[in-house]
C-alpha cells in the first residue's frame, strides 16, 4: 500500500509582487492620512487654544489679535480693498517684487557661484568683498536702495535680490568646489572644453545643492519685498502691515501674515515640482523613497 501526497506548487497570494506593492501604496496612504491628520489636528488646538483664551481674557485680543476677528478681517480686506487699492492688486505687487528680485538674485547667485567655484584666483580676489557685503545689515542696503531710487518697485527687487543671491550663491559655491574631481579630470582627458564641462558636469552636480539652496530663497524673497515696502512704498502687503500696525490692529497684521503664508507654501511646492523634474535622473535618497507625501 503506497501514499501519495501532492505538494501544491501554486503561488501563494499573499507573497506575489502585486500584492507587495498594494501593501506598499496601503502604507503610504496611511502614512499621508496619518500626516494630514496630525496637521489638522496641530492647527485646529492651536486656533482653538487662541480663540478660547482670548474669549476669556487670558490672552488680550487687542494687542494679539483673535482667530476669529482674523478670518474676519480677511474677508473685509479681499472685500472692500485697503486704502491702497484693492487686496488682490497689494497681494499682486509683492509677488511681483519677490519673483523679479528670486529670478534676478537667483541667477546671478548661480552666475557667480559657478565662476568662483572653478576659479581659486577669482574666490580669492573677490571673497573677502562678498562676505563685507553680506555682513551689511539688509535694512541698511533697503535705506540706501530706497534714497537712491525712490519708492517704486526697483528698491524693493534690489532688496529682494540681495537676500537671495548670498543664500544661492554659497550653495552654488560648495556644489561647485564638491563635484569628483576624478570626473573632471576624465573629461578632459577625454577633450572636452571648459564650457562643456561647464554644462554636462559641474552645473548638474552642484544642481542638488542650487535646488536645495532655492526652497528657503523664495521666503526671502518675500521678506526682502515686504521689509522694502515697510521702509517706504505706494502699494505691497508690506505697507498694508505697516498701516495695520500703526492703527492697532493686530487682525489686520496677521491676515496678511496668513496671505504671505500661503503665497510662500504655493511657491515651496512649485519649487518641489521643479526638483523633481530637473533632478528626474538622480536616484532617490532614502528619504525621499521612504517619506513620499
Amino acid at each position: 500500500m503506497s501514499t501519495t501526497s501532492t505538494v501544491s506548487t501554486a503561488p501563494v497570494k499573499g507573497d506575489s509582487p502585486i500584492s507587495a506593492a498594494a501593501a506598499a501604496r496601503s502604507a503610504v496612504r496611511r502614512r499621508t492620512a496619518l500626516v494630514w491628520a496630525g496637521r489638522i489636528g496641530l492647527a485646529a488646538f492651536v486656533l482653538g487654544g487662541w480663540q478660547a483664551f482670548t474669549a476669556w481674557g487670558i490672552v488680550d485680543k487687542f494687542f494679539f489679535g483673535q482667530p476669529s476677528g482674523i478670518a474676519q478681517r480677511l474677508v473685509d480686506l479681499f472685500r472692500h480693498g485697503t486704502e491702497f487699492g484693492s487686496f488682490y492688486a497689494n497681494i499682486w505687487t509683492t509677488i511681483q517684487e519677490a519673483l523679479a528680485g528670486f529670478a534676478l538674485g537667483a541667477v546671478t547667485g548661480v552666475v557667480f557661484g559657478v565662476a568662483l567655484g572653478q576659479s581659486r584666483f577669482l574666490a580669492d580676489v573677490l571673497g573677502p568683498y562678498i562676505k563685507m557685503v553680506n555682513a551689511i545689515p539688509r535694512i541698511v542696503l533697503g535705506s540706501i536702495f530706497i534714497v537712491a531710487f525712490g519708492i517704486g518697485v526697483l528698491p524693493k527687487i534690489l532688496l529682494a535680490a540681495v537676500l537671495v543671491f548670498f543664500i544661492v550663491f554659497f550653495n552654488a559655491f560648495q556644489g561647485v568646489r564638491e563635484v569628483d574631481r576624478n570626473i573632471l579630470a576624465n573629461t578632459k582627458v577625454l577633450g572636452a572644453s571648459q564650457l562643456q564641462i561647464i554644462r554636462h558636469v559641474t552645473v548638474p552636480s552642484a544642481l542638488t545643492w542650487i535646488i536645495a539652496s532655492l526652497h528657503s530663497a523664495f521666503g526671502f524673497a518675500i521678506v526682502g519685498a515686504l521689509v522694502g515696502e515697510v521702509l517706504g512704498a505706494q502699494s505691497g502687503l508690506g505697507l498694508v502691515i505697516k498701516t495695520a500696525q500703526n492703527n492697532f490692529d493686530p487682525n489686520g497684521v496677521f491676515a496678511t501674515m496668513l496671505v504671505i503664508s500661503v503665497i510662500v507654501l504655493g511657491a515651496e511646492w512649485l519649487i518641489g515640482k521643479l526638483e523633481h523634474r530637473l533632478l528626474s535622473w538622480r536616484p532617490p535618497a532614502p528619504s525621499e523613497a521612504a517619506n513620499t507625501i
